[in-house]
């Protein structure tokens, strides 16, 4: 992997974590960088995503340091604001920053209170503990359920020289994008001013984050931060720009494909294409539907070709289509013709259905171009146990 250059990276066990294993890492930026950022869109907001909004409003968009800690979701509590400002001023403090430089960010339980104590006497050795190698352990200590790391990397040549793309994420349960989701960090050292990064992460988090989908529930939490802060010395120009954001977008979609992939109790990771309708939100919207619906995962755990569930499911998401003009492929295998049974073999295609991985196509036979790509993961009896016990 080819880190971009100018930033630096720690993780540190602060004693959040009923476990001894690192809950607070560190991305530090030499240089202040261009930000741009999406967030939850619960009505439930945790205070480091109220607080982050109002930095990067103070800030003019430019960023020096994001500070996450996992353990404590750090919302619905009565000392939530005032824990992610101290925390927050204690960063820029041994960073030497303007306070509005900083973001915080947090994950894990909802409504317990958080010790800002156990984050402040924590900093010095995180900060001290900053390194360029250590991307990998920054991307450990944000982890909450998740049973693996999640990271991505790309690069591009341009005219003046080569810019590179890095990006963390977490999450495992609680996943529905209605903006971002869960915790996602992408960096880049190309020099792009906000006002562009902004309208690159719109578009990005379009083809990445929006199309991702665990068990249907929005965190409170959610923030996704793209970074720019130019140490390739490389401003692209307005013809190298959409260069530059397919590769964020590349690495936004590997991020998000690594969710549904390690999504809570997980065995399949599922790839759902509709095409055919009128415009791309209602593709978007009946994708979503089936990737929601309960019947549909739990055919996919138990490699079930019961096509009427994801009939059922398109139906159910508001959009307008003929049923009898759309056709349902399980793996390749067409299952539905025009809202009817197709023939096809049910123990050839149960044996497909036993692949650690399932695409499902919805394709509607009309005049529409419409059409969406959406991520998501079967339902086991492995979700239940991890969410039973989750608190304890």
């Amino acid at each position: 992997m080819n880190l971009p250059l100018g930033y630096a990276y720690a993780a540190t066990y602060a004693g959040i974590r009923q476990v001894e294993k690192d809950d607070l890492a560190l991305i530090v930026t030499g240089l202040p960088a261009s930000a741009a950022a999406v967030f939850t869109q619960n009505r439930v907001e945790a205070a480091p995503v109220k607080l982050c909004r109002r930095h990067l409003k103070l800030s003019g968009g430019l960023v020096g340091a994001i500070l996450v800690n996992a353990g404590n979701a750090n919302c619905a509590t009565r000392t939530g604001d005032a824990v992610a400002l101290a925390t927050s001023k204690a960063t820029a403090k041994l960073l030497k920053l303007p306070v509005s430089q900083v973001l915080p960010a947090s994950t894990g339980v909802i409504g317990v209170e958080l010790d800002p104590r156990r984050i402040i006497d924590a900093l010095p050795r995180l900060v001290s503990g900053l390194g360029t190698d250590r991307f990998d352990d920054a991307a450990r200590a944000i982890m909450t359920t998740d049973l693996v790391p999640k990271t991505a990397f790309a690069e591009t040549s341009l005219r003046r020289g080569v810019v590179r793309a890095a990006g963390m994420t977490k999450g495992s349960g609680m996943i529905q994008p209605r903006m971002a989701t869960t915790l996602g960090f992408v960096m880049t050292d190309a020099s792009v001013p906000p006002a562009q990064l902004r309208a690159m992460l719109k578009r990005a988090v379009e083809r990445s984050y929006h199309r991702l989908s665990v068990d249907g529930d929005t965190s409170t939490n959610d923030t996704l931060v793209l970074l720019a802060n130019g140490a390739s010395g490389v401003r692209p120009d307005p013809r190298e720009l959409p260069k530059v954001e397919e590769r964020i977008t590349q690495v936004m979609e590997s991020l998000a494909q690594a969710i549904a992939r390690d999504g809570e109790g997980a065995r399949k990771f599922i790839t759902i294409v509709v095409s055919g309708t009128s415009n791309n939100d209602g593709a978007a919207r009946m994708a979503r539907a089936i990737a929601n619906s309960p019947l549909v995962k739990t055919a996919v755990a138990g490699s079930d070709p019961n096509w009427g569930r994801i009939l059922s499911a398109a139906g159910n998401a508001g959009v307008a289509f003929d049923p009898s003009k759309t056709d349902v492929y399980m793996q390749n295998v067409m299952v539905c013709r025009g809202g009817l049974a197709a023939p096809f073999s049910e123990p050839e295609l149960k044996r497909k259905l036993g692949a650690p991985e399932c695409e499902i196509r919805v394709r509607v036979r009309a005049k529409g171009k419409g059409t969406a790509r959406f991520w998501t993961c079967d339902l086991t009896e492995g979700y239940i146990r991890i969410n039973a016990s989750y608190r304890t």
